[in-house]
């Protein structure tokens, strides 16, 4: 019997009042980001030349123990920084910088390009940041965050030196469903950009730290994609851990990161 693989990949329809989230995330957002003030908040950013190539930075009140990079989801065409700017309470509050890049979406760039644009980011601001970087990232963003640490990244080795953990939650490591997908109207994958930008498909590079974090009432093919990169890079010189995270799903799986005292908060700050 053939995958709906759109059905497959659709959250907000299996999600009690799924639809309401973006409008519930950007209350949230606004709020924490008027709470910050000039010196907390670094915003707008630029790391490159178009429009959306922007980045936040939210600052904790004494010097950053380090960096946490915070990619967003979308299926790489829609949402933005500022609409997830409360999830940087958690880390904040333990002492780490919190970067949200925005970067260009499908269909006017590829997939391949975000993934540029998010190095991009991580260079640029690895510099105005010092100490350890954790790099995380949610849905498509868990996708763009493990694709930094695959053998062919373009991060200069200074920084891929500094990038102790990497935290996928609830990510896309194998982009070839979307071949199949209506989606792909917007993406444009072929199979061999597909086969080269998953990082299910790719191999890691060695001695890195790589946990996959997804909700047990996710999708069935979010926990899918967790365990298949889990299983996969097992085989790899990588530190490789998962949890499923007890009634999360898609929408509320990153919800621990606004508690400074969560699981999930700890994890992106090294403890």
């Amino acid at each position: 019997m053939a995958i709906d693989w759109d059905d497959a990949f659709a959250c907000t329809p299996y999600i009690p009042n799924g639809a309401r989230y973006p409008m519930l995330w950007a209350a949230a957002a606004n709020a924490y980001r008027l709470s910050r003030g000039p010196e907390r908040l670094r915003a707008n950013l630029a790391y490159g030349d178009h429009p959306r190539q922007k980045l936040d930075l939210h600052l904790p009140a004494e010097r950053p123990v380090g960096l946490v990079v915070f990619v967003h989801g979308g299926y790489w065409r829609r949402f933005d920084r500022e609409l997830f700017s409360h999830y940087a309470t958690g880390p904040v509050a333990r002492g780490w910088a919190v970067a949200m890049p925005g970067y260009p979406f499908a269909p006017e760039v590829r997939i391949s390009d975000i993934t540029r644009s998010v190095t991009d980011a991580i260079e640029q601001v690895a510099h105005v940041v010092e100490g350890p970087i954790v790099l995380a990232g949610h849905s498509a963003g868990g996708h763009l965050v493990t694709r930094q640490i695959c053998a062919d990244s373009r991060l200069s080795p200074g920084v891929l030196a500094r990038i102790g953990r990497v935290v996928s939650i609830a990510g896309v490591h194998d982009l070839r469903p979307f071949l199949r997908m209506n989606a792909n109207s917007d993406l444009h994958l072929d199979r061999a950009e597909a086969v080269a930008e998953s990082p299910a498909l790719c191999e890691p590079i060695a001695g890195k730290e790589i946990h996959v974090w997804v909700g047990e009432a996710d999708r069935p093919e979010f926990v899918r994609q967790s365990v298949l990169l889990d299983t996969i890079w097992s085989g790899f010189d990588v530190t490789l851990r998962r949890m499923i995270a007890p009634r999360r799903h898609h929408f509320d799986v990153i919800d621990p990161l606004l508690s400074p005292t969560s699981a999930l908060s700890a994890l992106v700050t090294f403890a």
